[in-house]
């Protein structure tokens, strides 16, 4: 694929921004892991604790849901915390909904018994992609926190069913690119994001066009790239979960 378009990090139009996965970041959290991709920052958490939301009580099974925030200074321009509007606005619900259900998809409830694990993603500092660096985070927050359960003697085995990671793609000047920083996605004619079981299910793809369709040629082109960068992103997350172990 010829690059027409000059990138940060002088990467090619399938490249990842540099990634890293710090696990543990937050000592107290049942697991946590602050992941960077380029400059975008986010510290995931995952807690856990006995019980399950009144509606699923006396059902034997776990829940798992997510909220997410961004700090006042992660964007530049201070962005008001949502508890001085009285509630979350429509972008972070969006956001919090789409991690909850990512994370869900690889969860036996049965397993996890009744016990919820609740994730939080906060970020730091955005430059693009904070909702799929929250779900990449995130899944290597929830998966030391079930090892830490299964340790502890809470469950008898890990309730996860495999591994999900997300990534943001999109055509940027008639070009197709996999993770973009954000000069590129508030340029982009296509915007897109998919999240990606460890054995290539598709768990959501969101993808909109502005001015120009989006034709069927391209959908495929960006879910190639999407796939492999999720590939990679698969690596580093084990490897930040085996470091996690370690510590």
């Amino acid at each position: 694929m010829a690059a027409t378009v000059t990138r940060s990090y002088d990467r090619a139009p399938d490249a990842l921004r540099p990634v890293t996965i710090e696990p543990g970041f937050v000592r107290t959290a049942s697991g946590s892991a602050l992941i960077s991709m380029g400059e975008t920052r986010v510290i995931c958490t995952a807690s856990a604790q006995t019980g399950v939301p009144r509606w699923r009580m006396g059902k034997g099974l776990g829940w798992v849901t997510a909220e997410y925030g961004m700090l006042p200074a992660s964007t530049g321009e201070r962005k008001q915390r949502d508890i001085t509007k009285g509630r979350a606005d429509g972008r972070t619900v969006e956001i919090q909904r789409l991690i909850g259900r990512s994370l869900r998809g690889v969860v036996d409830f049965a397993a996890l018994g009744e016990n919820s694990i609740y994730l939080d993603c906060d970020v730091l500092q955005a430059d693009g992609g904070t909702r799929t660096a929250s779900i990449t985070g995130a899944y290597v927050a929830l998966a030391l926190a079930c090892e830490k359960l299964v340790a502890a003697g809470t469950i008898a085995r890990s309730p996860l069913t495999g591994s999900v990671a997300a990534i943001s793609c999109g055509i940027v000047d008639g070009v197709p690119l996999l993770d973009l920083d954000y000069p590129e996605d508030s340029s982009a004619e296509v915007d897109a994001n998919v999240v990606m079981t460890g054995d290539g299910g598709l768990v959501e793809v969101q993808a909109t066009a502005e001015g120009t369709p989006l034709s069927r040629t391209h959908l495929d082109e960006l879910l190639h790239l999407a796939e492999a960068g999720i590939a990679q992103l698969r690596v580093l997350q084990h490897e930040a979960i085996a470091a996690g172990r370690a510590a």
